[in-house]
């Protein structure tokens, strides 16, 4: 049953991360390229179709990280470290990213906001790439 979950939690992190380096080296960079006049729609879709994208994984990757954390003692600290990876991501999404994401739809385009954007989330890929190698790490030892 462990390493179901393992091999679940790194299937997660696998997607997601592959989501957030698409994100941080085309999507988000993208953003400058927008003409103002059509910024609000653009950044308006971009919101609703990313949610339908990350969302639901993202939800499932907090609780599936927990399970393990709390299932997976005899792993050592790697569980633990994934949960904690995944707790930083939620809070830098919620604290730093859709604050960004609030002045974008607030303002409009604004160079420097999107520029705040692509540098902070440099921490959530960072977060997710680690993460999976944890998990890879972990994942390799249990095979």
């Amino acid at each position: 049953m462990l390493l179901k979950l393992l091999l679940v939690n790194f299937t997660l992190a696998a997607y997601l991360t592959g989501v957030i380096w698409m994100v941080q080296l085309v999507h988000y960079p993208g953003f400058a390229q927008v003409p103002a006049a059509g910024f609000g729609a653009f950044h308006q879709a971009h919101l609703r179709r990313m949610g339908w994208v990350v969302m639901g994984p993202m939800v499932a990757e907090l609780l599936l990280a927990g399970w393990l954390a709390w299932a997976g003692r005899g792993l050592g600290a790697a569980g633990w470290w994934s949960l904690a990876l995944v707790l930083l991501i939620w809070l830098v999404t919620f604290f730093i990213s859709v604050p960004f994401h609030n002045r974008l739809t607030q303002d409009g385009y604004n160079y420097i906001t999107i520029d705040g954007l692509v540098r902070t989330n440099w921490l959530r890929t960072g977060a997710w790439t680690l993460r999976l190698l944890v998990l890879g790490y972990v994942l390799w030892e249990q095979l």
